[in-house]
């Protein structure tokens, strides 16, 4: 750590801050996510504001000086840590201003407004937020709430790993969303002091990896660029005081894509009742498609937040349809005579599939004058049920295109 060494007095004095601030969130039992391992979900998603990041915001302002709070405080986000800050700042009687990158959900800024902070959108991701709050802060002397590389922030965000150990004490690893590492650092300080065999897993979004290339290549690097539906840990760059805890306590940071977060998204919303944005379901996604050595252990999915915009829900549930095989595309090559469509609807339907989209074209450059093709969209069981009715339909005589 730099100036400030977190310690676990620290998280223990973030527990009692905090205690009555925010919801003691208890594990839920989630065997269905994936049977193989005894898999419990800490829901931070049913937070008050969505998202963990209220314990370490709160924590951090509650803790600063009557003239530090006299200036106010300034914070950027991707859409959860600006929430925190509002409402921490709120509550602490002092006024906030927050950043957030012009993409962020249009959820997730109304949030932060009506929390009572003021907003500055700024082109780009949440580096470019990060930046111009800094700006902000040197012109008019706000005090700055680093979203995750703060040895307050990363106190308040352990006391998560706190309630895990007091809860569950047996259990044997936890597996946590990373974006600049703040939830992480302070999860696994916590735990690994108290019981350091228990195992610490990170994951990140494919297409954000900074914690993972900084890890691998031994020093923190700056990605170019991040593209993710997990928008609360899109991070270029970790921090100095994340990277160091990450590599002393974190056993290990993996990946997942954006099909399987968008399953995990799927799966938690039909088998457990949750809705969790992109970065809060990456750690069951890594426990689902098995991105971790969990198998037969008593494992904690922390589910980071539940802010997804309802805008971009359905998209990513059709991603999590067609993932995990419930929904299948294909197209056939047909003879263009009377009766054909009927005959393939039908095999279909006594192949136990549900059509729910026909595109039907004679005009085509890569299909014989006599031919035409047709695009089925149908719903099915799983990737077991569209290998049968692959098969179905080249055994009465199709050939399939795609």
């Amino acid at each position: 750590m730099s100036e400030n060494k977190l310690k676990l007095s620290d998280i223990y004095r973030a527990a009692h801050v905090l205690k009555g601030v925010v919801r003691h969130t208890e594990l839920i039992a989630a065997p269905k996510l994936n049977p193989e391992c005894d898999l419990y979900l800490k829901p931070e998603c049913l937070q008050h504001t969505g998202s963990f990041k209220l314990r370490g915001a709160y924590f951090k302002i509650s803790q600063l000086s009557p003239e530090e709070k006299a200036h106010g405080v300034i914070a950027c986000s991707a859409g959860n840590h600006a929430q925190g800050v509002a409402l921490g700042a709120k509550a602490n009687g002092i006024k906030s201003l927050i950043c957030l990158p012009e993409g962020a959900p249009i959820s997730k800024v109304e949030a932060t407004k009506r929390y009572g902070a003021d907003v500055c959108l700024v082109p780009g991701v949440y580096d470019d937020a990060y930046k111009r709050a800094l700006e902000l802060r040197d012109e008019h002397g706000y005090t700055f709430v680093h979203p995750f590389d703060d040895p307050l922030v990363i106190a308040g965000q352990g006391t998560i790993g706190l309630e895990i150990l007091d809860e569950m004490p047996d259990v044997e690893a936890v597996i946590v969303p990373v974006g600049g590492g703040g939830l992480i650092s302070g999860v696994a300080f916590a735990i690994k002091a108290i019981s350091p065999d228990v195992k610490v897993y990170g994951v990140q979004a494919a297409g954000a990896p900074s914690m993972v290339q900084s890890l691998k290549n031994d020093k923190i690097e700056c990605l170019s660029n991040v593209s993710t539906i997990a928008d609360g840990i899109s991070v270029k760059e970790p921090g100095v005081n994340t990277f160091e805890l990450c590599r002393q306590y974190v056993d290990e940071i993996v990946t997942v894509s954006e099909d399987e977060i968008a399953a995990a998204i799927l799966a938690m919303i039909e088998t457990e009742k949750l809705v969790a944005e992109g970065a809060g379901a990456v750690a069951v996604a890594a426990a689902m498609f098995n991105k971790v050595p969990v198998k037969g252990k008593k494992t904690v999915c922390l589910v980071s937040g539940g802010n997804i915009d309802v805008t971009i829900l359905s998209r990513v549930i059709n991603r999590g349809l067609i993932k995990t095989g419930r929904n299948y595309a294909v197209t056939i090559d047909l003879l263009d005579k009377p009766g054909v469509l009927a005959e393939v609807s039908d095999i279909i339907g006594k192949l136990g599939g549900n059509i729910i989209s026909v595109t039907h074209e004679r005009i085509s450059v890569d299909t014989p004058i006599t031919s035409c093709t047709l695009r089925l969209v149908m719903e099915t069981r799983n990737a077991e049920h569209i290998d049968f009715i692959r098969k179905g339909l080249i055994a009465a005589g199709y050939q399939i295109l795609s």
